[in-house]
């Protein structure tokens, strides 16, 4: 039972993005006015983030001697991608604020143009650097969310994505 609850932990987040990606209008509106939907977003999805740190670190085991070096190259690697998605994005792209309305530029600096989905990767690398001290099944789970939303968004033209919102 305490499997079940923590793999609905790990793909808890997975959810409230497909829906956001596909009913933006819907979040806008439940959010109201003067409330910046990409800062809500972000907050929620920092409540699912920390959720999903918990349930991993409940099933964790760390031992010493320290993890084999591929094991936080792997994780800083998935870090570094992250930050600088974060660094060049911002919140608002971060946080599907295109898909908001909002005006995002595009961005074609390192890591983008060069890595394919380069958050999602960052994310993924990082949770394999992870199977050093957490039990594969639960990564996997984590794993698999981020295949279904490249998926999610691969599907939809990228000219199509800066279509404002009403």
């Amino acid at each position: 039972m305490a499997s079940i609850v923590r793999c609905t932990a790990l793909i808890l987040p997975f959810p409230f993005y497909y829906a956001l990606w596909k009913y933006p209008q819907k979040w806008v509106d439940l959010c109201g006015r003067g409330v910046d939907p990409c800062r809500r977003m972000a907050q929620v999805a920092h409540v699912l983030k920390a959720i999903q740190i918990l349930s991993l670190l409940s099933v964790a085991s760390f031992s010493w001697p320290p993890c084999p070096w591929y094991c936080l190259l792997l994780f800083a690697a998935g870090q570094y991608l992250n930050f600088k998605v974060y660094q060049l994005l911002g919140e608002t792209g971060t946080y599907y604020g295109v898909r908001f309305g909002k005006s995002v530029p595009w961005v074609t600096e390192f890591p983008f143009g060069y890595i394919k989905d380069p958050q999602y990767t960052g994310s993924i690398l990082s949770l394999l650097g992870l199977l050093c001290w957490v039990p594969v099944p639960y990564v996997m789970v984590w794993i698999i969310g981020y295949i279904f939303m490249i998926w999610v968004e691969y599907k939809e033209d990228p000219l199509t994505r800066a279509k404002p919102i009403s």
